[in-house]
């Protein structure tokens, strides 16, 4: 695969913008863990390469285990999520396959229980900025494999 456009080279305006998105998204209160299983999935689900190697790797830095990592595309059969993570995930997908239901009101009724209108906004950016990642990764063709996570304080 060969990169196609440099963003911090052609528009840093670009990174700028959604810098600030994550900044925002570091500062919210919802867990760290969390936030980066949701980006792993819809980055899964997006199918974007340079995502799904950087939000790996960040939850390993973070202590995330292997196993709930291998399973993440196969959550909903799987012992390893907590309900408040389950939800989160189920958010995720109906929010990423957006044309798929718009986020149904059954959806919203499953997650509403789990997560304050503050949370559930937050999340609610949280993949809509991820989408937006995996879009400007995969229209750019970032290349994956160079990431390397900030190191994590002990």
């Amino acid at each position: 695969m060969k990169a196609r456009l440099n963003y911090a080279k052609a528009a840093a305006g670009v990174y700028d913008a959604m810098d600030a998105l994550d900044g925002y998204l570091q500062q919210c209160g919802l867990e760290r863990s969390l936030l980066l299983l949701c980006q792993l999935r819809a980055s899964q689900i997006n199918g974007c390469a340079y995502c799904l190697d950087m939000h790996w790797k960040d939850l390993r830095a973070i202590g995330e285990g292997e196993q709930r990592l291998y399973s993440l595309d196969a959550w909903r059969e799987c012992p390893y999520y907590t309900d408040r993570e389950r939800a989160a995930l189920t958010w995720t997908e109906a929010v990423t396959r957006i044309a798929d239901g718009h986020a149904s009101d059954a959806v919203y009724d499953e997650v509403r229980p789990h997560f304050s209108e503050k949370e559930l906004s937050d999340l609610t950016l949280a993949v809509a900025a991820i989408n937006a990642w995996n879009r400007l990764s995969i229209a750019a063709r970032i290349v994956p494999g160079a990431y390397k996570p900030a190191k994590v304080a002990s």
